[in-house]
């Protein structure tokens, strides 16, 4: 006669549960790559700071109406200016594009990306529409300037090292100058190429969503409605 304890013994001991997160290594993640244009940038600062120079003068100084007139101003220019000048940002990571833009926020999975361009101004296409990157200006003076500097690299090399160039490569491959680009295409350029190695990832699926930027929005419209009020009643 067998006792529990004595059946028991012959059972295998339970393997040790290994945590899920030791099983599989997470993929390190990467802060967001931005791009945002200098430019715009300096100009904003200067604007806002004009702006408030002028219009806080108004209201200090200012008599009657003037203060009223100058803070409804501001209340509508300000936004405004930051709308177009230091808001507009493109911010990609492994997951997705987001577009921010003067009045409206686009997130992108980079599934949903069809193809990113710049011709006269940078697109992205998705989900049957088309988004301007604001963020990224096109300059056909850059691109002028690129392709000069290109030319002379190539004509450069070419007279150092003549046909005897294509023959120093020691794997067999011609070389050639590094081609310049404009800083708006070099950025299309990026975006492209992370669009087509995400594309298929799971975390990367997903519909595009738009969301308006009602805090720029709401504060320039009661600005506008004030100053109309108080043109109309002067």
């Amino acid at each position: 006669m067998t006792s529990p304890d004595d059946s028991s013994a012959d059972r295998p001991a339970p393997e040790p549960h290994e945590p899920e997160q030791a099983q599989r290594p997470q993929q390190p993640q990467y802060a967001d790559r931005a791009f945002r244009s200098p430019a715009s940038l300096a100009g904003g600062v200067l604007l806002l700071a004009l702006a408030l120079w002028l219009g806080g003068d108004a209201v200090i100084r200012g008599e009657g109406r003037t203060p009223w007139l100058a803070l409804s101003g501001l209340l509508l220019v300000v936004p405004l200016v930051v709308a177009y000048t230091l808001r507009p940002a493109v911010f990609a990571g492994a997951r997705r594009l987001r577009v921010r833009n003067p009045f409206r926020t686009i997130t992108l999975p980079w599934a949903s990306v069809e193809e990113v361009r710049a011709s006269y101004s940078s697109e992205v296409f998705a989900g049957g529409r088309k988004y301007q990157l604001w963020a990224i200006p096109v300059s056909l003076r850059a691109r002028k300037r690129a392709a000069r500097q290109s030319a002379r690299a190539a004509a450069a090399s070419g007279n150092a090292y003549g046909r005897a160039s294509a023959t120093t490569d020691a794997a067999g491959a011609t070389t050639s100058p590094a081609a310049h680009r404009a800083p708006s295409d070099q950025a299309v350029d990026e975006l492209r190429e992370l669009a087509e190695r995400h594309a298929s990832d799971e975390a990367s699926q997903g519909e595009p969503v738009v969301r308006w930027a009602y805090e720029i929005i709401a504060p320039s419209a009661v600005g506008a409605v004030l100053l109309a009020v108080l043109l109309a009643t002067g």
